[in-house]
């Protein structure tokens, strides 16, 4: 199983994240958005389901995808050293700047 760095190097999937980030959403919905065939989402669904980003509800002929974020938790713990970098660079930028006269 492609890791979850892996699967979401991949651009369309991605967008397709971002859709459901806000709601769940039919694969029509999905097509549609992305201007995309039906079975190249559906082939971004399925990948995106095998890693646990996604997980879908069958309703009648239709099939609902949501974003499940709990598997993004590995992507946040790898990002968190490289925020508190930043965090410290942008801090002692401030300072700097603060600490310059004002050139009026």
């Amino acid at each position: 199983m492609a890791s979850t760095f892996e699967v979401l190097a991949e651009p369309r999937r991605r967008e397709i994240l971002d859709l459901l980030r806000t709601s769940e959403r039919p694969v029509g919905d999905l097509v549609e958005r992305l201007r995309l065939t039906q079975p190249a989402v559906s082939k971004h669904l399925k990948v995106l389901r095998e890693a646990g980003l996604v997980e879908v509800r069958q309703d009648a002929q239709r099939r609902w995808y949501r974003l499940r974020p709990e598997p993004l938790a590995e992507i946040d713990a790898w990002l968190a050293p490289y925020r508190r970098m930043w965090n410290a660079s942008l801090d002692a930028l401030e300072r700097h700047l603060d600490s310059m006269e004002d050139p009026r």
